[in-house]
C-alpha cells in the first residue's frame, strides 16, 4: 500500500465534504461526549468548518459551556460497502460564535446559503447563531 501524498490527502478530504453535507458534532455534556447531526460547511483553509445553530438546542447549551468540540464527518454506509472502510475525518478544536459584525460573516453565511439554502429562513430568527469551529487537529481520511 503507497502511502498518501499531501495533495492525495487533501482531494480526499475535499471529495468527502462535498459529498456529504452533514456531520456528528460532539460536545461536551457532564463531562461526557454528546453527539448531534449537523449541517456544517468547511473553510477555503481547513483550518476553520461552520455551523449554524439554534440556541434552543442542547449542543449549543453544551459549547457556551465548553467550547471543545468534534465533528465527525464520514461517507454513508450501503449495501455492499465495507463499513470498515469507509471514508471519514475527525476535526477536533473549539467552537465560538462568529459576530454577524466579523469581515467573514457575509461570506462564510453566502457560502452557508449555498450549500443549504433552506437555511435562509433561519438566519432571521433570533436564536441561530453561526459557529466557527477553529480547527486544531485534523485526522487523515481514511480512503
Amino acid at each position: 500500500m503507497t502511502a498518501l501524498t499531501s495533495q492525495d490527502v487533501q482531494d480526499a478530504w475535499s471529495a468527502l465534504t462535498q459529498e456529504v453535507r452533514t456531520a456528528v458534532l460532539l460536545t461536551m455534556r457532564n463531562g461526557c461526549p454528546f453527539g448531534s447531526h449537523v449541517p456544517f460547511v468547511v473553510g477555503s483553509d481547513w483550518t476553520r468548518a461552520y455551523l449554524h445553530l439554534s440556541r434552543l438546542a442542547l449542543h449549543t447549551q453544551h459549547l457556551l459551556a465548553d467550547p471543545r468540540v468534534s465533528l465527525f464527518i464520514a461517507e454513508p454506509d450501503g449495501p455492499g460497502k465495507n463499513p470498515l472502510a469507509l471514508r471519514r475525518m475527525n476535526l477536533q478544536g473549539e467552537a465560538a460564535i462568529l459576530s454577524p459584525d466579523a469581515p467573514a460573516y457575509d461570506t462564510i453565511k453566502q457560502h452557508y446559503l449555498a450549500r443549504f439554502p433552506q437555511a435562509e429562513m433561519m438566519f432571521g430568527f433570533g436564536d441561530f447563531t453561526l459557529w466557527e469551529l477553529r480547527v486544531e487537529r485534523p485526522s487523515s481520511p481514511k480512503a
